[in-house]
C-alpha cells in the first residue's frame, strides 16, 4: 500500500510533484530507491535539479471573465522558451484556474487543481518537458462590481502586464490609465500606499543628498518637504502627469471621466529579480545543448 508518507518522503527527496511520486512509487511496489530510479528514467527527476536556476524571463497575462479578472507572471530561463507553445498554454491555464478558484497566498494558489493535476505539480511536470526551470511567481484575482470597470494592457507581448479597476467611468479610460501605468512605471497607486519604512528611507537619501551638495544640514532638512512631494508624483498613480495630457494628472483624468482609481496591478516579468547574464550566442548554444 501506497501511503501519503511515502509519497511525502519521495517528493521531499527528488522536488518532484505528488502525482508523479505516487505513480513512481506505484510502479514500483513502494521501493523508494526504484521510485528514484523511475523518476530519473522517465525524466521527472530533471526538474528538481534546475530548483536553484534563475528564472527571470517569462510572461505575465491577463485574463478578464465578466466581474473577474486575473493577472499573472509565470517565469522561464530564457526570453526563447518564454515564446514557446507549451509555455503559453501553461500561462493560460494557470491564469484560467486562478480565476476560477480561490486563494489568497502562492502556496495556496499551487495547490488549486486544474484538470488533473496542482498548478504545482504541473509546474514541475513542465519543467521537466520543456527543459528549463520554472516558476510560477504571483498572481492577483479581482472582482468588480456592476458599477465598476476593468482596465487591462500587455505590453511587449507580455512582458508588462497592467490591470486597472475603476469605479465609474469607462472601459476606455480604464484602458488609457493601463496603458499610462506600462508606461509611466508607477509603484503605489496612492500616497495611502507607501509605507513609513519607504518614507523615512527616502527621506534620508534626501537629507544625504542635500547635504552632500554641500547645504547645511538645517537647510538639508527643510528640503526634506518639497522632494517629499516630487517623490510622491514620481512614484504615485494619482499623482503622475497623464502621459497623454501632462496638463492633468491621472487622478484629474479619471475624476474628469466620471470616475475613481480604486486598484492597480502592474506586473514587470523579471522585476527584481537579479538576472543572469548570458551573450546572444551562449543563449543558442544551451538551448541547442538541451
Amino acid at each position: 500500500m501506497i501511503t501519503a508518507s511515502m509519497v511525502k518522503e519521495l517528493r521531499e527527496s527528488t522536488g518532484v510533484g505528488m502525482m508523479d511520486c505516487k505513480k513512481a512509487l506505484e510502479a514500483t511496489s513502494g521501493n523508494m530507491e526504484e521510485a528514484i530510479n523511475w523518476l530519473r528514467e522517465n525524466g521527472l527527476s530533471k526538474a528538481a535539479k534546475k530548483s536553484s536556476r534563475i528564472a527571470a524571463e517569462g510572461l505575465a497575462a491577463i485574463m478578464i471573465d465578466g466581474n473577474k479578472a486575473s493577472i499573472v507572471e509565470i517565469n522561464s530561463e530564457t526570453d526563447f522558451v518564454a515564446k514557446n507553445e507549451e509555455f503559453v498554454s501553461l500561462v493560460d491555464t494557470i491564469n484560467k484556474t486562478i480565476i476560477n478558484n480561490d486563494a489568497k497566498t502562492i502556496e495556496e494558489a499551487e495547490q488549486l487543481r486544474t484538470d488533473e493535476v496542482t498548478i504545482a505539480d504541473l509546474v514541475i511536470a513542465k519543467t521537466a518537458k520543456i527543459g528549463e526551470k520554472l516558476s510560477f511567481r504571483r498572481f492577483a484575482k479581482v472582482i468588480k462590481n456592476d458599477n465598476e470597470v476593468f482596465g487591462s494592457y500587455i505590453h511587449l507581448g507580455g512582458k508588462i502586464a497592467v490591470l486597472i479597476l475603476l469605479e465609474g467611468g469607462n472601459e476606455e479610460v480604464a484602458k488609457d490609465i493601463a496603458m499610462h501605468a506600462a508606461a509611466m512605471r508607477p509603484q503605489y497607486l496612492n500616497r495611502n500606499e507607501v509605507s513609513n519604512e519607504v518614507l523615512e528611507k527616502e527621506k534620508e537619501i534626501i537629507t544625504e543628498q542635500a547635504i552632500n551638495e554641500g547645504k547645511p544640514k538645517e537647510i538639508a532638512l527643510k528640503m526634506v518637504t518639497g522632494r517629499i512631494e516630487k517623490f510622491y508624483k514620481e512614484v504615485c498613480l494619482e499623482e503622475q502627469e497623464f502621459v497623454k495630457n501632462s496638463d492633468l494628472t491621472v487622478d484629474e483624468y479619471v475624476k474628469a471621466n466620471n470616475g475613481t482609481i480604486k486598484a492597480m496591478y502592474r506586473y514587470e516579468v523579471g522585476e527584481g529579480i537579479e538576472k543572469k547574464q548570458e551573450n546572444f550566442a551562449e543563449e543558442v548554444m544551451n538551448q541547442i545543448n538541451k
